[in-house]
């Protein structure tokens, strides 16, 4: 028993001082978000966020990213938007390129996106959220019922998930900095995650870069703990019963990630249409653009929403 703990003790002290030591020598690829990435930024919120921008007539839509996602994913579907729309791709802190300055909870995001909605002077903005920006979507829907546009679920339900919150606590550094270093850095691992969510695509390395580039913001690794402590966040299933302004859930046929029946039951919480996006799976903004690009157009065009 006595040997047992010290081979223990004995291979906790090299595991950690290995750790150390891998932290130190790959420090250097870690860099502020504007080395990684050349704007634009707006100051929202005391906070520096990382958006992009097309079109320049037409009704605002604004695209809330999911979890872990950049507003990269919103490349294709956004151009074939901007022909008739002023389209802006926000990232939510601490995804992205944006400052990774907290709290990383749905209130702030909701703050910055309506602080983003206001510097901007969006009439009446059409608001897209994806995924975990679905709940963000609807909670600018909630508190600003007069002053938006519309709102779209895109392959999200808007509701908590829960989760582990108190994994967050076992994740103690230098470990915890290692392992999200190696995981987030890794071709290997980063694609067969995203394979899950967009499977119908050969996965090159510049666009798995795309994924893999804001983990390499400074401050990432720690930002993420703390995400990690709020568990999956989102509305009560009563709050989306009294939105007020237009919606639609929007969702990838095929979509592994979230289910879909978990988007027909928040499109009757909504009392609105459900559309299917066929050919598509989680990343349907990805997979089947030029569908899910007529879907929100349509809706901004004033198409119906009730069943």
């Amino acid at each position: 028993m006595r040997l047992a703990l010290t081979l223990i003790v004995v291979l906790l002290v090299v595991v950690t001082l290995a750790s150390f030591a891998y932290n130190l020598v790959t420090n250097r690829r870690y860099r502020s978000a504007q080395a990684l990435y050349a704007g634009p930024f707006v100051r929202v919120e005391k906070t520096q966020l990382a958006y992009r921008r097309w079109g320049s007539h037409g009704t605002p839509i604004v695209l809330l990213s999911g979890f872990a996602e950049t507003s990269w994913v919103w490349h294709t579907l956004a151009r074939s938007l901007a022909r008739s729309y002023r389209v802006y791709a926000l990232d939510l802190p601490p995804f992205g390129f944006s400052e990774r300055r907290g709290p990383y909870t749905l209130s702030h995001w909701e703050q910055l996106t309506r602080g983003f909605i206001r510097h901007f002077r969006l009439k009446k903005p059409i608001v897209v959220g994806h995924s975990l920006g679905a709940a963000v979507a609807v909670a600018v829907g909630l508190r600003y019922p007069r002053t938006t546009g519309g709102v779209v679920l895109l392959d999200g339900d808007a509701l908590p998930g829960g989760g582990p919150g108190w994994l967050a606590h076992l994740l103690v550094p230098p470990w915890y900095t290692s392992v999200f270093r190696i995981a987030t850095s890794s071709d290997w691992i980063v694609r067969r995650i995203i394979a899950r969510a967009w499977p119908h695509v050969r996965l090159s390395h510049p666009v798995l870069m795309q994924f893999e580039a804001p983990f390499r913001v400074r401050g990432t690794d720690s930002a993420f703990r703390t995400l990690l402590s709020y568990g999956i966040q989102g509305l009560p299933a009563a709050d989306l019963e009294h939105l007020e302004t237009r919606r639609l859930v929007v969702w990838g046929a095929q979509d592994s990630v979230d289910r879909v029946s978990a988007g027909r039951h928040t499109a009757r919480l909504l009392h609105t249409r459900f559309v299917l996006i066929p050919a598509a799976g989680h990343l349907s903004m990805l997979e089947n653009p030029a569908a899910v690009a007529a879907t929100i157009m349509h809706f901004a065009a004033g198409a119906p929403t009730r069943h």
